[in-house]
C-alpha cells in the first residue's frame, strides 16, 4: 500500500486518521462513489499500542467490510475468554474471538479503504481546521514533511483517537483526561506456546481498579499488559488524573499472576513497552460541529469494564459514513447530516451506560471472583457472561444488587 506521491489540495471529504474508524469510514465512502482524502500522522505499516482482541463486534464490522477472511488467514483464533479473579479461580467464557497485532490489522483495513477508491497520504498530522466566515468547517491544516499544506473539503471526519490535541485544537474536546489508561507490550517465548491459549483476564487488588491480560498472537509471541479503566477522579466537578504509574501496574500483574512472571521472565520483549490513553462512554467530546464530524475514540467508542474498542471504532466509523452517504443521495442540509449522525451515536449510548455499569467489577475485583464461583456452577450465568462479549447480555445486571443475588438463586 503505497501513499499518494503528493497530498491533494482539495476533496469531497477529508478523513483524518487511518485506524479502524477512519479506514472503515473511508472505505465506505469511496464504496459509494465519494471523492475521499485518507491521511494518518504515520506510515503505515505502524505499531499501535492495543491489546489485539477481536471480539464478536469486530468481526461483525470486518465482515461488513468485506475483509473478515483475510484478516481471519492472519489472527490467531481463539476460543475463550479465560476470567481469573484474585483468588486465583478461572471460568472459560466461549466466543468467538481472535488475535492479530494492530500493526497488520490497521494496515488491512487501510489498503481495503484505498482499493476500493480512497486516496491515502501518510504521513500528515492535523493541526487545526480551516473555516469559513461563519466559522464551518471547510478543510483542514496539515503538517507533513514538506511542511505545512491546507486540504479544502466538503466535510472533515476526525478519527485520531484517544489522545485528544486534535479534537482540542477542532474545538470538539469537552475533557482532556482519557477514560482510562493502559501499557502493553509483546514477548516471545516459545515454551509457553500451548500453555496459554486463549485470551487470560486477570483481576486482583493490587491493579487498583484495573486488570491484566495475556493475549496468544501466534509464533510464541504474546500481547501482555495492565490497564486501568477508571484513571481519572472528578473534582470540583473538574477531571483529574489519578497517581498512577503504569509500569507500577505491570510490575504488579508479573507479581500475582504466576503465567505472566513465567511469560517475563522466560521470554525476551520484542520492541518495548507502551502506554496508551483510552476514551470511553462516548464521553468528553462533542460529535461534531458544522462542517466536521468526530468519530472513533475520539468521541470514546471504547467499552468501559471490557476496554475492547476495535469494533466499535469500526462500528462508529461506518455511523459516520452512513450518515454523510445517505445526506449525499438525498441531498439534506447539513443540520440534518450531523443530526441524522449523532442519533446513531446516541442510540448506541445506552449500551456503553451498562458496561460502565460493568465496570464494578475493576474497582471491586472481588466481585469478579464471586461471578467465577458461581459461573462454575451454573450453565445460565456462563451463558450470561458469553452474552456480554457477544452484547447479548447486560453486563450491568451483574453486579447490581438484584444481579448479585440471582447468584445464589441460578
Amino acid at each position: 500500500m503505497n501513499p499518494l506521491p503528493s497530498l491533494p489540495d482539495r476533496c469531497e471529504v477529508l478523513v483524518v486518521g487511518a485506524g479502524p474508524a477512519g479506514s472503515a469510514c473511508a472505505q465506505w465512502l469511496a464504496r459509494h462513489g465519494v471523492d475521499v482524502l485518507l491521511v494518518d500522522a504515520q506510515t503505515f505499516p505502524r505499531d499501535k499500542t492495543c491489546g489485539d482482541g477481536l471480539i464478536p463486534d469486530a468481526h461483525a464490522a470486518l465482515a461488513r467490510l468485506g475483509v473478515l477472511d483475510e484478516v481471519m488467514a492472519r489472527a490467531q483464533p481463539v476460543r475463550h475468554v479465560r476470567c481469573i479473579g484474585p483468588s486465583g479461580r478461572g471460568i472459560d467464557v466461549p466466543g468467538t474471538l481472535a488475535v492479530l497485532p494492530r500493526r497488520e490489522l490497521d494496515a488491512i483495513v487501510c489498503r481495503a479503504a484505498v482499493d476500493a477508491g480512497a486516496r491515502f497520504f501518510a504521513p500528515a498530522r492535523f493541526e487545526a481546521p480551516l473555516e469559513d466566515a461563519a466559522g464551518r468547517v471547510i478543510g483542514a491544516r496539515l503538517k507533513t514533511a514538506d511542511g505545512p499544506r491546507e486540504v479544502q473539503a466538503g466535510w472533515v471526519v476526525l478519527a485520531t483517537g484517544a489522545v485528544p490535541q486534535a479534537m482540542m485544537a477542532a474545538g470538539l474536546c469537552e475533557r482532556r483526561t482519557p477514560s482510562g489508561v493502559a501499557l502493553r507490550g509483546y514477548v516471545k517465548n516459545d515454551a509457553m506456546t500451548g500453555r496459554i491459549t486463549e485470551l487470560d483476564v486477570v483481576w486482583h487488588r493490587k491493579l487498583k481498579g484495573g486488570y491484566g491480560w495475556i493475549f496468544p498472537c501466534g509464533d510464541g509471541v504474546f500481547n501482555i499488559g495492565a490497564g486501568m479503566l477508571s484513571s481519572h477522579d472528578i473534582v470540583d466537578g473538574k477531571a483529574s488524573m489519578q497517581d498512577t504509574n503504569l509500569r507500577d501496574l505491570f510490575a504488579a500483574f508479573t507479581a500475582v499472576y504466576p503465567p505472566a512472571r513465567e511469560l517475563m521472565d522466560g521470554g525476551t520483549v520484542v520492541g518495548e513497552l507502551k502506554g496508551a490513553p483510552l476514551r470511553c462512554s462516548l464521553e468528553g467530546a462533542r460529535y461534531s460541529r458544522p462542517g466536521l464530524i468526530a468519530t472513533g475514540e475520539a468521541v470514546g467508542s471504547t467499552y468501559s469494564f471490557t476496554g475492547e474498542g476495535i469494533g466499535k471504532a469500526l462500528e462508529t466509523g461506518l455511523l459516520a459514513a452512513e450518515a454523510l452517504v445517505d445526506g449525499r443521495r438525498q441531498a439534506s442540509d447539513e443540520a440534518a447530516v450531523r443530526s441524522a449522525y449523532e442519533a446513531r451515536l446516541k442510540a448506541l449510548k445506552p449500551k456503553f451506560d451498562l458496561y460502565e455499569k460493568g465496570n464494578k467489577v475493576n474497582a471491586h475485583p472481588w466481585l469478579a471472583d464471586l461471578l467465577i464461583w458461581r459461573a462454575r456452577k451454573s450453565e445460565r450465568l456462563l451463558r450470561r457472561m458469553a452474552g456480554v462479549l457477544n452484547e447479548t447480555s447486560n453486563p450491568g445486571q451483574l453486579v447490581t444488587a438484584r444481579g448479585l443475588l440471582k447468584l445464589f438463586t441460578e
